[in-house]
């Protein structure tokens, strides 16, 4: 799940190299923290978190398939 999250955001983002990706197991599933350059932030939210949730959903999916939960973290 973090080669996806990975994957997406670096195509986004203007720095690419201060992407930080981190993968936490809980009793409620995996949760995702993912850090960038403040200036991208915006782009990794999205016009009314559109971008956000557009991640969360795919993420969601896959983590279905794994017979999972996943929460994505913006930080």
């Amino acid at each position: 799940m973090k080669d996806l999250v990975e994957y997406i955001v670096k195509a986004i983002v203007a720095e690419p190299d201060k992407v930080n990706i981190t993968e936490e197991d809980s009793d409620e599933g995996l949760l995702i923290k993912l850090e960038v350059a403040p200036d991208d932030k915006g782009r990794v939210i999205g016009r009314q978190g559109r971008v956000a949730q557009a991640m969360r959903t795919l993420l969601r999916v896959k983590a279905a398939k794994d017979d999972t939960r996943v929460r994505l973290e913006i930080l």
